[in-house]
Order: structure tokens, then sequence, then C-alpha cells
């Protein structure tokens, strides 16, 4: 399953938005902390700053074990490091403008063959699309013939996919108006509708469709992939309903979310970051990102993603910063579109 350039260009109306968002009054306002215009300022030109440099530099973080975030050789089944379309959207989203060079790096980079997976497909339609390239009509440099990603994935079956790639596919989908092939193994209407039947009792999502793994990552995926098919059947909006009620619960004190292991919980930036996303996907949820909601709950979500973020810009516990970085900046874009009524998957 399971995404800035001049900051500034959302930055100051983008935050004063985000300190309008008032937060909810179920628990005690005074032991709450939320994330300030300034905090929120502050940490978003921090990780924006690193992805930059990092793209600039092709690296996948500056301490530790780094490799390049693209290369045919280092990942020879998609041609870039896990990651790296949040990675590029989260940079869009916060008003980067790639450059022509780069544009033609990343598309370049895609490797496109009959073993790509679905998620693969996915992966590079969300990236192709967030750096102004076409999806459909993708020119690499030499090729006689343009590469059409969409239909490429409409051709893949869905069935035995799990939650986790079927929410990637229907994401990837919804980031423009793409032609359907008359040979499609599926729908995006049919695809949300497996999605519902895949919610479980707990109205949550797992990866293997198993109660006892359910998690907030696959659950946030799947409320973000249901919203996003714009689906008005009443299935979908009472799934979409549900997985926000679960995401509610699986909150932690901190305000963060994460996972539970042989008894113990792992709260982190990513999942709190996968959360956020799936809260700015409706009007209606956008004030619990920056807003308390279970008794007991001593930060908001925006607050606890943020206080992973080290002053150098790099993400605490992230297993590669083009993935920590990348969904932290592509949650801070989500909610600051959301503000002005917008998705990030469809900004232009």
């Amino acid at each position: 399953m399971k995404h800035i350039k001049k900051l500034v260009t959302l930055s100051m109306a983008g935050l004063l938005l985000a300190g309008a968002a008032s937060p909810l009054a179920t628990v005690n306002a005074a032991s709450v902390k939320t994330a300030s215009t300034a905090y929120q300022q502050s940490k978003t030109k921090a990780s924006y700053q690193y992805a930059k440099k990092m793209l600039s530099k092709n690296r996948t973080g500056f301490s530790g074990k780094t490799s390049y975030i693209f290369s045919k050789k280092a990942y020879p089944t998609t041609g870039a490091v896990y990651g790296y379309s949040d990675f590029l959207l989260g940079l869009k989203g916060l008003g980067y403008k790639f450059t022509k060079t780069q544009r033609t790096r990343v598309a370049n980079s895609l490797i496109l063959n009959k073993k790509s997976t679905p998620a693969d497909l996915a992966t590079a339609i969300i990236a192709i699309k967030a750096v102004g390239l076409n999806p459909q009509k993708l020119h690499k440099t030499g090729a006689k013939k343009s590469l059409n990603l969409v239909a490429a994935l409409y051709r893949k079956s869905m069935t035995k996919q799990t939650v986790t790639v079927q929410s990637q596919a229907l994401i990837a989908l919804s980031t423009g108006n793409y032609q359907r092939p008359s040979n499609a193994q599926f729908s995006k209407a049919g695809l949300g509708q497996v999605i519902v039947k895949n919610q479980l009792s707990n109205k949550g999502w797992a990866y293997n469709n198993q109660l006892a793994n359910t998690d907030s990552d696959t659950t946030a995926m799947a409320v973000t992939a249901l919203a996003r098919s714009k689906s008005t059947t009443a299935a979908v909006k009472s799934a979409i309903a549900k997985g926000q009620t679960y995401l509610k619960n699986a909150v932690y004190p901190s305000g963060a979310f994460g996972y539970a292991y042989m008894g113990k919980t792992y709260p982190n930036a990513n999942s709190t970051a996968e959360a956020i996303i799936a809260f700015s996907t409706k009007q209606s949820t956008l004030k619990y990102v920056n807003g308390y909601f279970k008794s007991g709950q001593t930060a908001s979500p925006l607050k606890a993603m943020l206080g992973y973020v080290r002053s150098t810009g790099s993400i605490k516990g992230a297993a590669t910063q083009t993935l920590g970085v990348g969904q932290v900046n592509l949650a801070n874009a989500a909610y600051r579109q959301a503000l002005k009524h917008q998705s990030v998957y469809t900004i232009k």
C-alpha cells in the first residue's frame, strides 16, 4: 500500500487557513496541543527544503545508507525507489515546479513491461502525472512509440490484489479524466465495490482481509480511494463514513497513528500522514486533522506528524526519507488543498 519549490506560494495563505480550522470541542481543549501557524510553517519548510535537495541530488537521504531515487540499474522492476510517487506529488502539492530535465529523468527512468504489477503501474501513473506529463501518452527519449500506463493498468486483473493495491489503482485512475480501454479487466465503479466488500466488521480494512490485522494505514488508503472514486452510491458513502470512524478510534493519545505488533504499539509519521490524507478527502472530516476527537487525546494528528520532522527536514524513524519526507509533505499538501476545497491529486 501501500508528496514542495517555492513553499511560500501556498505557505502563508494555506497556513492562515489551516490556523483558522477550528478544533473540536469533545474533549478538554486546554489539554490538547494543536499545530499553530508558526509551527506548521517551520516544520513544513524544513521537510520541503529537504525534499528539494533530495530531488536535486537524486538521493534518498543525506545520512546513513542512501541510494538513488531514480535508477533502472538499482530498481530493475520500476526504475525508481519505493515511495517516489508520494515524494513527487508532495512536492507538487506544496507548489514545486518541476524542470524539463527533472520531468525527462522521471520519464526515462520508468520501466514498463509484461512483469509490471498493478502497484507498479498505479505508482507510475501518479508520479508521471505529478511532474506534469501525460500517463496516457508518455514519450521516453529515443523511443519510437509513446506509452499508455493507464491502459496497461486497466488490462491487469485486480481480483486477487490486496486492498492496498486496489486502493492505489483507484487513486491513480482518479488523477485525470482517463479513457478506459475496451479490453479493460475492471472499472473504477467495480473496483470501488470490491473495496467496499472487503471492509471488515470493525469498520476498517486489513492488507490480507483478516479482522485481526486491520490497521490504520490500509484503512486510510481505502477511505481515500473510495472518496476519490466520486461514487454517490449508498454503499460507498457508508463505507467511507465507517472507515473515518475507525480512524478516529485508532488515534493514539499522542495524536499519532501507527500499528500494533506483539503487544506493542508503533506510532509513526507515515501512518499519521496516511490518516491525515484520508481525513482531508471530505470537508466533514477535515477538522480532525488539526483537532481532537477522542478522550485522552493530547495532540492533533497534524501536531503529532510534524513532531517527527527534524530540524534538518528529515523524518524520524522513516524507513527511507523518500517515503518519510514524501508522505509527510503529501499529507501537508492534502490538508492545505482541502482547506481551499481542492484535492492534491488533481491540482494543475
